[in-house]
């Protein structure tokens, strides 16, 4: 699978580079750097806290319908 690195926008091959999606080490390791310094946050959260229910230890997400049928799905 062809991509470009996301930190330096050299494309990058599945196939040939072992730090794929990224073009090296460097450049995996810079991208690691940005989320441990908050360069990169989320924008909003998966749930909120009322979503949590105590006393369960699980989240349900509901899907959109067109995730559950794939092949109903309008293209």
């Amino acid at each position: 699978m062809k991509h470009k690195c996301p930190i330096c926008k050299t494309e990058t091959d599945s196939a040939v580079h072992a730090d794929f999606p990224f073009c090296s080490e460097r450049c995996r390791e810079r991208d690691l750097g940005n989320w441990a310094s908050e360069k990169y946050v989320v924008s909003e959260p998966v749930f909120n806290d009322e979503d949590i229910v105590e006393g369960e230890g699980s989240i349900v997400l509901h899907l959109d319908d067109d995730l559950d049928n794939p092949n109903d799905a309008e293209h």
